[in-house]
């Protein structure tokens, strides 16, 4: 059943930002800094992490769910170390996810040969 759930509020998530990407004039950038801060915002409200916890991988895939993980990074690194903490928390609770995504990222370049675009 978790997997259930994930996927369709995974899938809710996903919708609703195509749903935006399409009724709107907005860039697709923008749109993902309109999620990334949006994640933030509800993980500081005490909003994302109950949603999180019941949606499971449907809520931490996608980009508000990085959102939310900047947001306890930085709230964690404040408590611990104080004010450097604002500079510190977002970069070490994310970086093993940006990591993994550059290697992979990086490794499926190699196996698929990707050509530019002309």
């Amino acid at each position: 059943m978790d997997y259930v759930k994930a996927f369709v509020l995974g899938g809710l998530i996903c919708a609703l930002v195509q749903i935006l990407m399409e009724k709107t004039k907005m860039m697709p950038g923008r749109i993902m800094v309109l999620l990334v801060c949006s994640g933030a915002v509800l993980g500081a409200l005490g909003i994302y992490g109950p949603f999180q916890e019941f949606a499971g991988a449907g809520a931490s895939v996608p980009l508000l769910g990085f959102g939310n993980t900047l947001w306890n990074g930085v709230k964690e690194a404040v408590e611990t170390e104080g004010f450097l903490g604002i500079f510190k928390g977002g970069f070490t609770a994310s970086a093993a996810g940006i990591c993994a995504a550059l290697v992979f990222g990086y490794l499926a370049s190699l196996l698929f040969q990707p050509k530019m675009k002309k």
